[in-house]
């Protein structure tokens, strides 16, 4: 497919979400190439599996720079390298600057475990049985410097279950972020998802109901 779409997936830990995009992108049809996979972690697990998988992987450890500035410059010179038009954050457990942010601007996005605005930042899960909801599910978003404030692309809703603990209610969300992830880049690549003032317009497709 002429025009693909290069994009790097960001990730900290095992990339469940990232392995979603890859097998999405074996379609020659579909609006994304993956061109990397960097981890801030040297050893996470995800990072075997792209490679298993053909993507160029590599590491920029976190650890080893003085300051969240000098990461990211690090994160942005190997991004130039593989020419990246779209960053997509799969469980990347770093908090980034806002210049950073603001260089990436409607080409950044993140899926968060929750029906955001509710439940930003951790244990979502948890928070959402004490809450007592009846429907919990997955955000992806556009990249802004709130933490999990950006427009909403698209959203995939569960059931809570009686007698679901925080690890079921987990699996049941993770099953709907592996179906959303890659309809939601995919609506990003394209160019269906431009951002309207602080929102995006609400288009068919952008909210699933998952079993």
């Amino acid at each position: 497919m002429k025009g693909r779409k290069r994009a790097a997936i960001l990730i900290s830990g095992r990339g469940s979400n990232m392995a979603a995009l890859i097998e999405a992108a074996r379609n020659p049809a579909y609006p994304v190439e993956i061109v990397a996979v960097i981890s801030n972690r040297p050893g996470a697990p995800g990072l075997a599996r792209a490679r298993e998988a053909g993507i160029a992987a590599e590491a920029i450890d976190h650890k080893a720079f003085a300051s969240r500035s000098d990461f990211e410059a690090a994160l942005e010179a190997r991004l130039e390298a593989h020419v990246v038009d779209l960053v997509v954050l799969a469980g990347f457990m770093r908090l980034m600057t806002a210049p950073f942010v603001q260089s990436w601007a409607g080409r950044m996005i993140n899926i968060h475990p929750a029906l955001l605005p509710a439940f930003p930042g951790l244990a979502t899960h948890e928070r959402a049985l004490e809450a007592g909801v009846r429907l919990h599910g997955c955000t992806v978003h556009y990249v802004t410097p709130g933490m999990d404030e950006g427009p909403i692309i698209a959203q995939a809703a569960v059931p809570v279950l009686p007698g679901d603990t925080a690890l079921d209610l987990a699996a049941r969300v993770l099953h709907a972020e592996h179906k959303l992830y890659p309809i939601a880049l995919a609506r990003v690549a394209r160019g269906e998802a431009p951002v309207m003032g602080e929102r995006v317009e609400i288009a068919p497709g952008d909210l699933l109901f998952c079993e």
